[in-house]
């Protein structure tokens, strides 16, 4: 059975830090991406990772605070956040799919973790 499966969320200041982790049962490559989903809105993409960890992409609205990689012998993945904002608030999902292509658009991915709440207070 394939698992997502994340860590590292929390309360945090405005301008702060955090760092989440995905850890994958996954056995065959896949791309692995992360989204957010705040309360009353859509599942939203936030950054996204190829196979191999070279090629990177992100919303417009964390590039430069946000930086996603992974480790591959470890089997997980990570989210570092970076100068936070009230509204990066949401829940942060953990996604997995068979290309970048895939964990770019919500209905696209294959497999998703539980979720990690992150609450940025003003």
């Amino acid at each position: 059975q394939v698992q997502l499966v994340e860590s590292g969320g929390g309360l945090v200041q405005a301008g702060g830090s955090l760092r989440l982790s995905c850890a994958a049962s996954l056995r065959t490559p896949y791309a692995m991406g992360w989204f957010r989903q705040a309360p009353g809105k859509e599942r939203d993409f936030v950054a996204a990772v190829s196979r191999r960890g070279s090629i990177r992409n992100y919303a417009d609205s964390v590039k430069g605070r946000f930086t996603i990689s992974r480790d591959n012998a470890k089997n997980t993945g990570y989210l570092q956040m970076n100068r936070l904002k009230p509204e990066d608030t949401a829940v942060y999902y953990c996604a997995a799919a068979g290309t970048l292509d895939s964990v770019l658009t919500a209905r696209r991915v294959n497999y998703w973790g539980q979720g990690t709440k992150v609450t940025v207070s003003s």
